[in-house]
Order: C-alpha cells, then sequence, then structure tokens
C-alpha cells in the first residue's frame, strides 16, 4: 500500500470535517472558527475510525474497484458519526446548555459509587453477552473463519463485497422485504378489526378477549408446529377439508409460490395478539364526544372511524410498525425453520435464515458475521426512516 493513502485519508477527512461544522455553525465568526477547528480533528478521527481497525487494506493495489469503493463509503460514515458527535457536544457549549445535570432527584443515590455497585452485575452481564460478542462480529466479519477450524485468516472487506455478486443473497433480501411488508400490513390491519370489534361492550368480552391475546404467549418454534398440522401437503388439516370439497389439495410447503404465505399466516396469527391488545388499550384512550361530535355532523361509521378514530391510534399504529418490523425480520426464524426450513428453493430463506445458513450449515462464519452487521444497519435505516416520515403524520393526544 501506497504510505501517501493514510496521509490524504486524514486530511481529506479533516477538511471535510471543518466544512460541514464550519457551515453549520455559520451565525459568527467566533463560532465558526471554533466549530472549523473542531470538525477538522472529528473529521480526522472519523476517518480513521474504521480505516485504521482495517489497517487501509481496501487501498491495497490488489484489491477490486469494489472494495475500493467500500473503503470510500467506510470513511464517509466514519466522518459523518464524528461530525454529528462534535456537533451536538458543540450545540450544547454555544446554548450554555447543561449535558449532564447535578441536580439530585428524589430516589437518586447520594454517592455516585453506590449506584455503580449495584449495577455492576448488570454491567458484567452486558458487557460479556452482549457488548463483547457485538463487537467481535466485527472482527469476525473482516476474516476467513470456518467453523471448528482454529485457523483464521484476514480477508479485508471481501466478505461485505462478496454480496453485491451473491444471487442468494439478493434472493434473500427480497424474500425479507415482501415477507415482512406483508406481516405488518396483514397483522396490523387484522388485529385493529378485531379490536374494534373485541372493544364493543357485550358480555363475557374479558373472556374472548383472553382468547384473542393467548396465541403471543407461545413461542415461533411452536407456531410453526401447529401451522405444520395445518399445512402439511400429505396429512394437513387444511388440505383434508379442502380437498374434500374442491377435489384438490394445495401444496402449501412444496410449492415456491404458496411457502412464503404459508410463514406470513403463522407469522401473522403468531403476533395477532400483541396487536390486538395494543389497539384496545389505544381504543380505550380515544375520546368520546370526538366521536359523538362527529356522529352529530352527520359522520357514518366509516367517516368517523377514519377521521376520528385511526388519527388517535396513530401512536400505536407507529409503535406497532417498528414492533412487528423488527419480529417479522428477526423473530420468524423459529417458524420458518420449523414449516420449510427456508426452502422450497430459497423462497422462504430470509436474510435473518440465511445468516443461519451460512454460518451454522456452511459453516463460514465470516460471511454470517459480515451479513449480520449487513442486517442490523438495514433494520436501524429503516427505523429512522419511520422516524423521519411516519413520525411526523402521528398524533398525540386529541
Amino acid at each position: 500500500m501506497d504510505p501517501i493513502i493514510p496521509i490524504l485519508v486524514v486530511a481529506l477527512s479533516a477538511l471535510a470535517g471543518a466544512g460541514l461544522l464550519a457551515l453549520i455553525f455559520r451565525q459568527s465568526a467566533r463560532t465558526m472558527t471554533v466549530a472549523a477547528l473542531t470538525g477538522a480533528m472529528a473529521g480526522a478521527a472519523g476517518g480513521l475510525l474504521f480505516m485504521l481497525p482495517l489497517n487501509f487494506c481496501t487501498f491495497e493495489a490488489e484489491r477490486s474497484s469494489l472494495d475500493f469503493s467500500f473503503g470510500i463509503v467506510l470513511i464517509v460514515l466514519g466522518v459523518l458519526i464524528a461530525v454529528l458527535l462534535v456537533r451536538w457536544l458543540l450545540s450544547a457549549l454555544f446554548s450554555g446548555r447543561q449535558l449532564f445535570s447535578s441536580e439530585h432527584t428524589p430516589g437518586a443515590f447520594k454517592h455516585g459509587w453506590l449506584a455503580y455497585f449495584f449495577l455492576a452485575p448488570t454491567i458484567v452481564i452486558l458487557l460479556l453477552f452482549l457488548y463483547y460478542p457485538a463487537i467481535d462480529t466485527f472482527g469476525l466479519s473482516t476474516q476467513l473463519v470456518k467453523l471448528g477450524i482454529p485457523r483464521t485468516a484476514f480477508v479485508c472487506v471481501s466478505n461485505f463485497t462478496s454480496l453485491v455478486g451473491d444471487p442468494k443473497y439478493l434472493q434473500a433480501v427480497g424474500v425479507t422485504i415482501l415477507m415482512s411488508v406483508a406481516i405488518v400490513v396483514f397483522s396490523l390491519g387484522i388485529a385493529l378489526t378485531i379490536a374494534m370489534v373485541a372493544y364493543l361492550p357485550v358480555k363475557g368480552a374479558r373472556i374472548y378477549r383472553t382468547f384473542l391475546i393467548w396465541p403471543y404467549a407461545i413461542s415461533p418454534v411452536v407456531a410453526g408446529i401447529i401451522f405444520l398440522l395445518i399445512f402439511n401437503p400429505l396429512a394437513g388439516i387444511f388440505n383434508h377439508f379442502y380437498q374434500a370439497v374442491f377435489g384438490v389439495a394445495i401444496p402449501w410447503l412444496n410449492n415456491p409460490a404458496y411457502a412464503p404465505w404459508a410463514v406470513i399466516i403463522a407469522s401473522v396469527w403468531k403476533s395477532l395478539g400483541f396487536n390486538i391488545l395494543f389497539y384496545i388499550a389505544g381504543l380505550q384512550n380515544v375520546p368520546g364526544d370526538l366521536v359523538e361530535a362527529a356522529a352529530i355532523d352527520g359522520a357514518n361509521a366509516w367517516k368517523r372511524f377514519w377521521s376520528v378514530v385511526f388519527p388517535m391510534l396513530s401512536p400505536i399504529t407507529f409503535f406497532l410498525i417498528i414492533t412487528n418490523t423488527t419480529y417479522a425480520v428477526f423473530e420468524t426464524f423459529g417458524t420458518i425453520d420449523t414449516l420449510t426450513s427456508g426452502g422450497p428453493l430459497g423462497s422462504t430463506t430470509t436474510l435473518m435464515y440465511r445468516i443461519y445458513d451460512v454460518g451454522f450449515t456452511n459453516r463460514d462464519l465470516g460471511k454470517a458475521a459480515a451479513q449480520s452487521i449487513v442486517l442490523f444497519i438495514l433494520v436501524i435505516g429503516f427505523t429512522l426512516l419511520q422516524f423521519r416520515t411516519t413520525a411526523k403524520r402521528v398524533t398525540y393526544g386529541a
């Protein structure tokens, strides 16, 4: 690698950081000067954030153009992270706002060491079982690591760039998106419809509300077993009655056109109880006088629901979209493994199941670690996008 490359990375990153913060804090010459100097240091640090652990391997002569482009993306990402962090600190400094309150609130510890003493067991567990494995995943993603083989080899970012031309991985991305959208839309739509009916003041409402919620208490594996008994192509309950009526059987688990729908139906049924519970709680907080006023104005039942009730449920809906998307991406693994094992022909192989297949079936921990990082970034990106777009249309309060 050319020794001038690290110098160029630091210099260009420092210039980018200085320019960004100077542009943000351009109200006065003093704040702009301080911001530019601080931004230069932050930009230089951000440029090295990912490149230093990788030893600038993406810019080596034997690397592909895709590796080079990936290195540029990592530098830009590191600069943005550092600049945004420094921007938050400078905003608090210039406005005179305290970053951390020194006032004691009721119930607070008088001595800080006592609080850390009681938190120590939790901190140790988090470090051992959450933070260390997460950090170690980044190291694994840059290595050729085979399960059961102690020797490893550094491969730079090849585990990431190889995903671009991997047809099976791209298929898993498409399957994950389509199945997640279907699960979220059908689950929320059906749950809201059932919640509207379950909310009506009828005799024995508590009993049937309990029966509506109980599927959420079972695990995804159990849900998969239940629907395996229902959708089994040979001895399933569904085909037993369907064939008796129509004379044909549906190959739910053997046909790529039907298998994803079997997983979607099982996942929707599994998550219905959770969504119904929250929608019933939300309906209890809808002001009755608003609904009555709309009825007096001549609005029919659908108009009252769409113009009054549904907007009042927007905080619940926004929360459920985020939680159901997370469920569809991560927690459907047990259902898929029980029902279809990712088949047939990869039609139910989601990104989460793909990570398991690569890591434990193919025994390639390096590629599995890289794919897990990509999945994590995709979910975080989608969540931030939801907060940036949908959250603006959420109505809190009357």
